[in-house]
């Protein structure tokens, strides 16, 4: 890493690192229909994933994963088909790891 002060390319500020996975899922909306998508990256407390349809920033949504089962997500950037969200709740190490190896990568 980079002398702090310095920028350094590639830097992440998100605080957390993802793990490459790739998991098709359908995910709920209050709002609208059901919506596809395709979790690419993970963390404890956030996924980015791909969709034809991606949704604003700001909406809710629902979707199953392993282990974990129903968790709720927000909706917190959108851009050119993948969008960004932070989860309702962190998933706790153990089950996060279990989870993980349910995960196509």
């Amino acid at each position: 890493m980079a002398a702090s002060g310095a920028a350094t390319i590639g830097f992440d500020a998100r605080g957390e690192l993802r793990d490459p996975v790739y998991h098709r899922t359908s995910a709920t909306r209050a709002d609208g229909p059901a919506l596809s998508l395709l979790i690419v990256n993970i963390s404890p407390s956030g996924l980015m994933a791909r969709s034809i349809d991606a949704p604003e920033p700001g909406t809710l949504l629902s979707f199953t994963l392993p282990v974990i089962g129903q968790i709720g997500a927000e909706v917190r950037w959108s851009l050119g088909g993948r969008l960004g969200c932070q989860l309702a709740r962190t998933i706790p190490p153990p089950l996060y790891y279990e989870m993980l190896a349910g995960l196509s990568r």
